[in-house]
């Protein structure tokens, strides 16, 4: 949303941080989306790729041109230096558009992320997924000549403990379907969308990520290596105490009826113990602030303040320490 909001403001400096940030969290691939009804977006496409082309710390690992505009991703296809990923192409549209978006695709020497859908919709059992995934792969090695190497398949991660039991068996299909795509079709890779498997505790982030870290931990073990995750994401599968995992792993695994109750339960006593140890600290006397040091430097003259900005690279408050320090010095080079 932020992202979003920055560039309708055409605020480039600052959404470019935003990349920055994750590539410095331990993203290995940049995700670029322009797709909203409010952007241009095939020309916020190639402008925002431009400008990461210009930034070292940035254009150091692989863009991800991210649009469900053909369009907007050949410009993009047309800017970017080196190997990219296309995301996505898919068999929705039929076996037409599909070839012809991957020799668009080979031609501009990309890799792609092949969505498990076609004619008949989205693929959501075991079965469809490898189906489709099989079919995909036999017309783009054998009738487009792409290399498997290139090939990156989503077989789609949904929603799980939903309410509705043909839900519960959604990340298991995923992590069999990825098992077989390994074996079965050489070369080929595996991603996924791992935000969308916990859609149903939104508002809990820790439950979020321990079922993120618990998914990919038994996704991994089969062969996926790709996932859109948050790189700075800080739960870890060996961080969680066992009790809690045992009940994650039962409703990720749907290894027992009533584990998502189990696990509503268990997100409700987290979030109470977190919402008692804030209101603890908030009403204990000499607790720390966490706000100080940065509240600290504020307090300075504005010359101090300018400089801890500039070497922390903190923007937030420089427009108004700027007009402060217009009135005290002549020139804007002075300062």
């Amino acid at each position: 949303r932020k992202f979003l909001r920055l560039i309708k403001e055409k605020n480039y400096e600052e959404a470019l941080t935003i990349a920055r940030k994750q590539v410095e969290n331990g993203a290995l691939v940049v995700d670029v989306n322009m797709d909203d009804g409010l952007l241009d977006a095939k020309t916020e496409m190639v402008t925002f790729l431009n400008l990461i082309a210009s930034e070292p710390d940035i254009a150091k690992v692989p863009i991800m041109i991210d649009t469900s505009n053909w369009d907007v991703a050949v410009a993009g296809l047309k800017c970017v230096q080196g190997k990219c990923i296309v995301n996505s192409i898919s068999l929705k549209e039929g076996q037409e558009v599909f070839l012809q978006h991957a020799r668009d695709i080979k031609r501009f020497g990309a890799a792609v992320v092949v969505m498990c859908f076609d004619e008949q919709g989205q693929a959501t059992s075991y079965e469809r997924r490898i189906e489709i995934a099989e079919r995909a792969y036999h017309l783009l090695v054998d009738e487009v000549g792409m290399n498997p190497l290139d090939i990156i398949f989503d077989p789609n991660i949904l929603a799980i403990a939903t309410g509705m039991e043909e839900h519960d068996n959604y990340a298991v299909d995923f992590i069999r379907a990825t098992g077989w795509i390994k074996r079965h079709l050489p070369g080929a890779h595996v991603s996924g969308g791992v935000s969308n498997l916990s859609f149903s505790f939104r508002g809990n982030n820790y439950i979020r990520e321990a079922m993120h870290a618990v998914f990919l931990y038994h996704a991994i073990l089969e062969g996926m290596d790709f996932g859109i995750v948050n790189p700075a994401t800080k739960v870890a599968y060996d961080d969680i105490p066992t009790d809690q995992l045992s009940v994650i792993e039962d409703v990720v695994l749907n290894r027992r009826k009533g584990a998502a109750e189990d696990l509503i339960e268990l997100a409700q006593r987290i979030k109470e113990e977190q919402d008692a140890r804030k209101a603890a600290a908030q009403g204990q006397p000499g607790a720390i602030n966490t706000n100080a040091p940065e509240e600290e430097w504020r307090k300075g003259s504005v010359e101090e303040r300018l400089k801890y900005a500039l070497r922390k690279g903190v923007a937030e408050h420089l427009d108004h320490d700027l007009h402060e320090a217009l009135q005290k010095f002549p020139h804007a080079v002075n300062i």
